[in-house]
C-alpha cells in the first residue's frame, strides 16, 4: 500500500513538472530535463500581416432641387425650379489586368421652357491585360485629362505602359479616335471627327508630363490641329509646379486662322517656411470659336475680321499666406488682369484669410475683400463667413457678400454721370451625415440689388458607393 502511494505521487510530481512519461522507464533519462526544469521554450508563431481588403468600384449619386423666386423693380415676378442629378461609378483604380468601366452623367431639368441639360463625361467599358507591358482598352464616352481641354471623345482609345512601379517612373503612349460628344446634350458635334496620340511619363502619384498631339476634322476641313502639353513637377514636400498649354500647329479653320498659341497657364507654390506660403500664377491665350468659323467657311457665310483674330487675354499674380498664430492664415494677393489686346491692364487686389476653432469655441471665421481697377471704373466685393460644428454629423455656416461696380461715362453735353450698381447677398447652408453613405445639403440664398430681389432654395440628397 506505502509502495503504491509513492508511485503515484512521482507520477503527479512528473506530471506537474511537464515531464513525459513512458511506459517503458520509470525515471527520467540523462538527455531529459530533470522534474524542477521549466519546459523548453519553443519560439512564438510568426504573425502574418493582414491582407488589405481588394479595391471596389466606387460611385456617387447626387439629386438636388433648386427653387428661386425673383422680383423685379418694375413689378414683375419669376418662379423656376431646377432637379439636377449627377451619377458617377468607376471600377477600382488599380493596374491589375482586367475589366475597366466608368460613367459620369450630369443632367439638368427646368420647369420653365427650355432645353434641357445632359452631360456625359464618361461612360466607357474597357479592359487592361499583359505583363510588364500592359495594353489598355476603352470604347465609349471618354475624357482624357491628359489633353486637357482636348480630351472629350466619343470613340475609341488603345493604350500601351508600364505597370505603376512603386518609385520608379513609367511610359505611357496612346492613340484614340472617334466623334465629338455635345457638352450640354445628349449627341455627338455634326459631321466633326477627333483623332490623335500621346506619351505620358509618371513617377510616383504626382509628377507627370504629357505630350499630346489631337486634329478635329469638320467635313474635309481642318478644324483645330493642337499640340499640347501638361507638366506637374513636385521638388520635394516644399514646392510643385503645374504646366499646361495648347499650341495650334495648323491655323483653326483650315489655315484661315494664324497658328499660335492658344492657352498657356502655370501655377506654382512653395512653402517658405512653416509659417509662409507663396503662390504665383501665369495665363495667356487666345479665345475664338473655331467650329462656327470653320462651319461658316463650309456653308459659305461671310466672317468678321472679330472672329477671325479672336480675343487675345493675360493675367499675372501672386498671392502670400502667413499663418500668424496656431490655426489663424492671412493672405494678400496682387494680380494684372488684360481681357483683351486693345484693353488696358486692371488691377485686382485681393486681401482675407481664415481661422478654425476662434478661442476654443468652435466657430469657424473666413472673410476676403478683393478690388478691380478697371477702365470702366472700380469694382468692389466683401465677403464674411462663419461656420459650426453641430455635433459630429452636421455643420452649419451663415455667409454674407456684396459687390459694388462704379461706371463713369460722358453723356452728349460733357456732365459726368456715376452709376452705383451694387448687390447684397444673405446665405445660411448646412450639410449632415446621416451614415457611412447618405449625406444632406441644404442652402437659403437672398439676394438683393438695384433691380432685383431673389430668394433660392437649394437641398440636396448624395448617395456615396464605397
Amino acid at each position: 500500500m506505502t509502495r503504491s502511494l509513492h508511485g503515484c505521487a512521482l507520477v503527479a510530481g512528473l506530471l506537474i513538472a511537464g515531464t513525459p512519461i513512458s511506459s517503458h522507464a520509470q525515471s527520467p533519462s540523462p538527455e531529459s530535463p530533470s522534474p524542477q526544469s521549466p519546459p523548453p521554450q519553443l519560439p512564438p508563431p510568426q504573425s502574418q500581416p493582414p491582407q488589405p481588403p481588394p479595391p471596389h468600384p466606387t460611385g456617387r449619386v447626387s439629386v438636388y432641387i433648386d427653387t428661386a423666386g425673383r422680383d423685379f423693380g418694375d413689378g414683375g415676378t419669376q418662379r423656376s425650379t431646377e432637379l439636377s442629378t449627377a451619377v458617377t461609378f468607376e471600377s477600382p483604380r488599380t493596374d491589375e489586368n482586367g475589366l475597366e468601366y466608368g460613367l459620369d452623367l450630369r443632367q439638368t431639368r427646368y420647369s420653365a421652357a427650355g432645353a434641357d441639360r445632359v452631360s456625359i463625361y464618361d461612360g466607357f467599358a474597357g479592359a487592361r491585360f499583359g505583363g510588364d507591358r500592359q495594353l489598355r482598352m476603352r470604347a465609349g464616352h471618354i475624357w482624357m485629362q491628359d489633353l486637357g481641354t482636348m480630351g472629350a471623345l466619343a470613340g475609341g482609345l488603345f493604350e500601351v505602359g508600364q505597370r505603376r512601379p512603386a518609385t520608379e517612373g513609367r511610359y505611357r503612349l496612346g492613340v484614340f479616335g472617334g466623334l465629338e460628344p455635345n457638352v450640354y446634350e445628349a449627341g455627338y458635334a455634326r459631321d466633326v471627327r477627333k483623332y490623335g496620340g500621346y506619351a505620358a511619363y509618371e513617377q510616383g502619384f504626382m509628377r507627370r508630363h504629357v505630350v499630346g498631339y489631337t486634329t478635329v476634322k469638320q467635313g474635309d476641313l481642318t478644324e483645330r490641329s493642337v499640340l499640347s502639353f501638361t507638366n506637374f513637377v513636385p521638388a520635394g514636400q516644399r514646392f510643385f509646379a503645374y504646366q499646361a498649354a495648347e499650341y495650334e500647329v495648323k491655323g483653326p479653320a483650315d489655315g484661315l486662322v494664324q497658328p499660335g498659341l492658344s492657352y498657356f497657364l502655370t501655377n506654382a507654390r512653395l512653402t517658405a517656411s512653416s509659417r509662409v506660403e507663396l503662390n504665383v500664377t501665369y495665363n495667356r491665350g487666345r479665345a475664338l470659336d473655331a467650329r462656327q468659323l470653320t462651319s461658316d467657311m463650309i456653308n459659305g457665310r461671310a466672317l468678321t475680321a472679330q472672329a477671325v483674330e479672336g480675343l487675345k487675354y493675360e493675367s499675372a499674380g501672386g498671392r502670400v499666406t502667413v499663418e500668424v498664430v496656431r490655426r489663424l492664415h492671412v493672405y494678400a494677393g496682387y494680380t494684372r488682369d488684360r481681357n483683351n489686346r486693345e484693353d488696358a491692364p486692371s488691377a485686382r487686389i485681393l486681401v482675407g484669410g481664415h481661422t478654425g476653432n476662434v478661442f476654443g469655441t468652435g466657430f469657424d471665421i473666413s472673410g476676403s475683400d478683393s478690388r478691380i481697377d478697371r477702365v470702366t471704373g472700380p469694382y468692389h466685393s466683401s465677403y464674411v463667413s462663419i461656420g459650426h460644428s453641430v455635433g459630429r454629423s452636421m455643420y452649419a455656416s451663415i455667409d454674407y457678400s456684396t459687390s459694388l461696380s462704379i461706371v463713369h461715362f460722358l453723356s452728349s453735353d460733357g456732365v459726368m454721370i456715376e452709376t452705383k450698381p451694387s448687390t447684397r447677398r444673405f446665405a445660411g447652408s448646412t450639410s449632415i451625415t446621416l451614415n457611412r453613405s447618405f449625406s444632406l445639403l441644404g442652402t437659403i440664398d437672398y439676394t438683393i440689388d438695384d433691380t432685383l430681389t431673389e430668394l433660392r432654395v437649394m437641398s440636396g440628397l448624395s448617395y456615396r458607393i464605397r
